[in-house]
């Protein structure tokens, strides 16, 4: 269930550098990788895999295992397609589990068995934050997984008064099932369950680029209380055109995680997103508070997938200017705005 394909690793670098640095690594160490880098797949000197892994692997040795967990991180980016991405994301878990001592809120770690498609799946979630407070369910997106989103998340707890119940979308991360629309409700769903009976009752849905999609359908539906979604695909970048026009591998990143185990045409991978488009729920007025972030220069989702949220009732929408794929280079300015949005409407 997963394949590699051609990929220039230093332009897949200069997209992403703004959200490793703003997502906790060193700038200067951030740089020193990005010169040592030269090719994507291989597990060797010059390597993605490689090169993330040895500075992990300092940060292990120097006991910043805080840094470690997030250089790892990045070491499996942007997909789990062979058995050393595999490996970075358990050498992950394990520097993220060191690290917990030291986190600044409340930690711990549970597999629940959820519904999925008629049957049950195995999902792990983190809890991060006391008990007795709203609960917000979130993730990440196809290739940034729970970890990675940890200090953004801790910002949560600490500014926007929740507990965090943080899990992997299928298809990614610590997840057992490929990624459907359907299968992906299910799972949602059984997590909205379980918060429920964790906190105060009150139950908030955040989601980071494909998780915000999920986080969308949640807030729509009406099935939480309040709902971010931060540069989550809805209607318009699920067509061909869109698909077609992807850059830096993410047409690719979306095979991976749909359970492709080799490079498909662009009409199997719409064939398998035909069931995402929220066009029904769009059409009516369910939905919970609701919070639509992106950046307007985003160059996978449309800016029209944020926009159309605009003059919905309960909806604030905010389209973040000079700013790519879920305003990564603004996110110091972004994350404790959410908070506060958070702290107002579950608080």
């Amino acid at each position: 269930m997963a394949y590699q394909w051609p990929m220039a690793a230093q332009e897949l670098f200069e997209e992403r550098r703004p959200q490793m640095i703003n997502l906790g690594l060193p700038r200067a160490d951030v740089e020193a990788v990005r010169d040592a880098i030269a090719v994507m797949w291989p597990d060797a000197p010059g390597g993605w895999v490689h090169e993330w892994s040895a500075l992990a692997a300092r940060y292990a040795a120097e006991g910043r295992h805080d840094l470690a967990h997030l250089a790892y991180g990045w070491a499996k980016f942007p997909v789990l397609a062979d058995e050393a991405k595999r490996s970075a994301l358990a050498r992950q878990i394990e520097q993220y589990e060191l690290a917990a001592s030291d986190f600044p809120v409340p930690f711990e770690r549970r597999v629940l068995e959820l519904p999925h498609q008629g049957g049950t799946t195995p999902v792990a979630v983190h809890l991060l934050g006391p008990s007795g407070r709203p609960v917000l369910v979130a993730s990440g997106g196809l290739d940034s997984f729970k970890m990675d989103l940890h200090p953004l998340l801790v910002q949560f707890v600490l500014r926007g008064g929740v507990q965090v119940m943080a899990f992997d979308l299928p298809g990614t991360g610590e997840a057992r099932v490929p990624l459907t629309a359907a299968g992906g409700y299910d799972i949602v769903q059984g997590l909205v369950d379980h918060a429920r009976t964790l906190g105060n009752g009150k139950v908030g849905h955040f989601g980071f680029s494909m998780g915000g999609y999920f986080a969308a359908h949640s807030g729509l539906a009406g099935l939480v209380d309040a709902a971010v979604d931060l540069g989550g695909p809805i209607r318009d970048s699920f067509t061909e055109g869109n698909l077609k026009q992807l850059m830096f591998g993410m047409a690719d990143i979306f095979g991976n995680c749909l359970g492709f185990d080799s490079r498909p045409e662009p009409s199997e991978v719409l064939g398998r997103l035909g069931g995402f488009p929220l066009d029904e729920l769009l059409a009516q007025d369910l939905n919970c508070p609701m919070l639509v972030v992106n950046g307007a220069d985003d160059v996978h989702v449309t800016q029209s997938d944020t926009l159309l949220f605009e003059g919905r009732r309960a909806t604030d929408v905010t389209l973040v200017p000079d700013s790519g794929h879920v305003a990564s280079s603004k996110l110091p300015e972004v994350v404790p705005a959410i908070a506060s949005w958070l702290a107002e409407h579950l608080g």
